[in-house]
């Protein structure tokens, strides 16, 4: 079995790092990762200039490009076989809720399902103290248990594991919803130019069977995420409009 692994906070990253070192017991991983940090870069493509990397060694490559570079030159030009299964993390942070609408770690488990293969992006729930052990250790599990049953169409996986020693189970979860408080500041450098800084606070809303809400509960979220971003009931709900654009134009 080969894992292609990846992330967005960069090639050095303790996160990797320690899940590279869990999946090497089970299997052959090769790294293909930025090579420095590139959180909430979400599914953004290099076109405007060309991709450098490096050699770090016979199974790891860094690049100088998003998450979603990584995942299409490993795939496309780099491995010489396909990977049965593409890893993203372990992030340092959540990707709960709509954060994964900005997250390089979910982008490139998007990418690798767009691509045909089984993908997955593992986030570590921490502000401070990060602590791998566990999470590494669980995710190497899920990575087995994918590789041996599947998954279903277009659908990759986004996992949010609580920081701690004992994980305490797994609630199947669907997103919950992000309240963001946004702002955008602006400031003066040191030579006297304005510039603008985007901050804010962040909320969310409580529900049941949310992946907030069984982190809250210490138990690893698992999310089914899919490909296909339609919202179907709004089409029954606007299909109307058809004729009506037809007698108007």
């Amino acid at each position: 079995m080969l894992v292609l692994l990846t992330n967005d906070d960069g090639i050095s990253a303790k996160g990797l790092r320690k899940l590279k070192d869990g999946l090497e017991k089970i299997c052959d991983v090769f790294v293909v990762a930025p090579d420095k940090e590139k959180s909430t870069s979400s599914h953004s493509l290099t076109l405007t200039h060309p991709l450098r990397f490096k050699n770090i060694s016979s199974t790891e490559i860094s690049v100088d490009g998003t998450p979603t570079d990584c995942v299409i030159l490993a795939v496309r030009g780099i491995l010489k076989r396909r990977p049965d299964i593409i890893v993203s993390g372990i992030n340092h942070g959540p990707n709960l809720g709509d954060d994964v609408l900005y997250s390089g770690t979910v982008a490139a488990a998007m990418e690798g399902t767009l691509l045909g293969i089984k993908s997955v992006a593992v986030s570590l729930v921490s502000e401070h103290r990060f602590d791998f052990s566990a999470s590494a250790k669980f995710a190497a599990a899920l990575v087995q248990r994918i590789c041996k049953i599947g998954l279903p169409p277009e659908t990759f996986l986004n996992v949010n594991i609580p920081d701690g020693e004992k994980l305490e189970g797994i609630k199947i979860t669907k997103l919950g919803k992000r309240i963001y408080k946004d702002y955008a500041e602006e400031r003066v450098d040191h030579n006297g130019k304005p510039y603008f800084w985007i901050d804010g606070e962040l909320e969310w809303e409580k529900g049941k069977n949310t992946d907030f809400d069984a982190i809250e509960k210490g138990l690893v979220s698992i999310t089914p995420l899919h490909l296909d971003l339609t919202n179907h009931k709004a089409i029954k709900r606007i299909k109307r409009w058809e004729k009506d654009f037809q007698k108007k134009f």
